[in-house]
């Protein structure tokens, strides 16, 4: 596989601010994307586009090894600015510029600091096993399961299961459900360019442990995400 890895960290952070680049555990929380990165493709930092609109999260990732040639127009900085419009933007700039040639995307974000080169590799290998797979992505089992304990309510105000028939009364019984743990992307070109990452037909999935599937979008995700560090070394 010849992988494109796009890193995106705009610089206004609103949930914990200035967070690309706030030291977690000691280190630059971008440092550990960038660290698994690397780890997977070898040493080959031109495979490696940072995407941001900050001097000082550009700054942090030369520290870290990158070259930083790229950077993101401010119109792509904004709240409402979607991954898609990320993504292909740095898939026009590396085409313009001839190099590197590559045959997949591998969105990494910064906020999955717990996220390991192994995680990436098996997600990659994930969505080259397949064939047609328009992306492999990283998933954990979800904790809400909606046969078993997500409501809805009916026009009558009571609650009902939002799945089967309400009737499964063990955890262990229920099929198991999954969500997206935002730590690994890896997308075929191709079909990024027809259509957004909501509307892909075939997705497929590789899990990764809750423990290591903190997305830090809270000071609480950040407090939790600390000491589990902390506590590793």
């Amino acid at each position: 596989m010849k992988p494109l890895f796009i890193i995106p960290a705009r610089g206004g952070s609103k949930g914990i601010p200035g967070k690309n680049i706030k030291p977690l555990a000691g280190r630059p929380l971008l440092s550990y994307t960038v660290e698994a990165a690397m780890e997977v493709c070898g040493g080959q930092t031109e495979r490696i586009i940072l995407s941001t609109d900050s001097d000082d999260i550009a700054r942090c990732g030369r520290e870290c090894g990158l070259a930083v040639d790229y950077m993101r127009p401010a119109s792509l900085g904004l709240d409402t600015t979607s991954s898609r419009d990320v993504i292909l933007d740095v898939m026009d700039w590396v085409e313009r510029r001839g190099a590197p040639d590559y045959d997949c995307v591998v969105l990494l974000q910064p906020t999955s600091p717990m996220r390991t080169a192994a995680d990436i590799t098996g997600t990659m290998q994930a969505y080259e096993a397949d064939g047609a797979a328009d992306m492999a992505v990283s998933v954990c089992e979800s904790a809400a399961n909606p046969y078993y304990n997500l409501f809805e309510t009916s026009p009558e105000g009571s609650l009902h299961v939002c799945k089967g028939d309400g009737l499964f009364t063990r955890r262990q019984d229920v099929p198991k459900v999954w969500e997206y743990n935002g730590a690994v992307y890896v997308i075929r070109p191709e079909s990024i360019r027809r259509m957004g990452l909501g509307e892909f037909p075939r997705r497929i999935p590789f899990e990764m442990p809750r423990s290591r599937s903190i997305d830090l979008d809270t000071p609480a995700d950040w407090i939790l995400a600390e000491a589990i560090l902390n506590t590793q070394k």
